[in-house]
């Protein structure tokens, strides 16, 4: 497995902190300056990168409404395919600005193309990497002609069963990809934790040998911090400035606050898994004074014997280790010791 990927100079895998992206998706609500204000707040909060979505309705859809392009549940449950991704696209005449208020902040911005008119698109304004949405997973002539531009690829793998992912993980590498990484996702908005199957990312990590992430679509911090310690190495979360705004996404995205606490608590989480390490830590080693040790807990005479009367195991650890106990105890004392003393082996005749 290839130890890391990179994008735009940020190192990711195992070895390095959890690498954040913030999705936009639709959460602009059809404004350029929301759109921006989400930009700004997300890197204030610490993310490593925001992504943008690149299609319209005509590139994804078409303009029906046959029963087959209706949604029949869930949030968007009575509209037609049309008329939420019209409403949901980011206009294409955004990208340029939002690209460049990006590298005036220092922040690495790259979109989701859905067809290959928006890779050439994304190409021309020099995005860093790509990432396939779960629903184009099975799409494997958009993740080949993706592939074929040589950048950091990421595939979302939501609704997508062993066999799909092996083909587009084939499809990938074949033409191209020299850098990939898996997201586990549930493409349910928002995801119940029952459904989260997190130990998938290890397998995941294994059978396709790659590096893996997550694409969490819950309402709390909960599942994207465990997710560190089952190997995902990037994180990625839809944001908003208000969950109640009434876009298309804003319901199960998070807010300011949730994202600087997600940014902040996945890396701790990274920092506390380490490595097999049995040694004494640093931030421990002036504690172990007060671990136990042999005392003289009793005055004894010289030339008297040492008995559990007058030899104990008790805190702090300045004498010799409880487990000599057995040798010291029946032994002779060379010397008049007090009541107090920490025990050492030239005690004893």
């Amino acid at each position: 497995m290839q130890p890391y990927v990179s994008i735009d100079g940020i190192k990711i895998g195992s070895q390095y902190p959890p690498y954040i992206i913030a999705e936009l998706s639709a959460n602009h609500n059809g404004d350029i300056q929301r759109a921006f204000k989400i930009l700004d707040m997300a890197k204030a909060c610490g993310v490593n990168a925001l992504k943008i979505q690149t299609y319209t309705a005509d590139t994804i859809t078409i303009d029906c409404d046959r029963h087959e392009f209706m949604i029949n549940d869930g949030l968007w449950k009575g509209r037609t395919l049309y008329d939420l991704y019209t409403q949901a696209h980011m206009p294409w005449e955004w990208h340029a600005a939002l690209f460049a208020r990006a590298k005036q902040l220092g922040l690495t911005i790259f979109s989701s193309p859905f067809d290959f008119s928006a890779v050439d698109f994304l190409e021309k304004l020099g995005a860093p990497a790509y990432k396939i949405a779960s629903f184009e997973a099975i799409d494997l002539p958009l993740i080949r002609y993706v592939a074929k531009t040589g950048k950091p690829l990421i595939i979302s793998t939501g609704m997508a069963n062993k066999q799909e992912i092996q083909e587009a993980v084939d499809a990938a590498r074949e033409a191209g990809c020299k850098e990939l990484v898996l997201l586990h996702c549930v493409s349910a908005y928002p995801t119940p934790a029952q459904d989260q199957h997190l130990k998938t990312l290890s397998d995941m990590s294994r059978r396709y040998d790659a590096l893996v992430g997550l694409s969490d679509h819950s309402v709390d911090n909960i599942t994207a911090i465990m997710s560190v310690a089952l190997g995902a190495c990037i994180i990625e979360k839809h944001v908003t400035l208000d969950r109640r705004a009434g876009g298309p996404d804003d319901s199960f995205s998070l807010q300011e606050e949730e994202l600087r606490a997600l940014c902040q608590d996945t890396k701790v989480a990274w920092h506390a898994l380490g490595k097999v390490n049995y040694a004494c830590k640093d931030s421990e080693k002036n504690n172990k004074i007060f671990r136990r040790s042999l005392y003289v807990v009793k005055d004894i005479a010289q030339g008297a014997l040492f008995t559990e009367e007058n030899v104990k195991s008790i805190r702090p650890g300045y004498g010799i280790s409880p487990k000599y106990l057995p040798n010291v105890l029946g032994k002779t004392a060379k010397l008049k010791l007090e009541k107090g003393t920490a025990f050492s082996m030239d005690f004893i005749v």
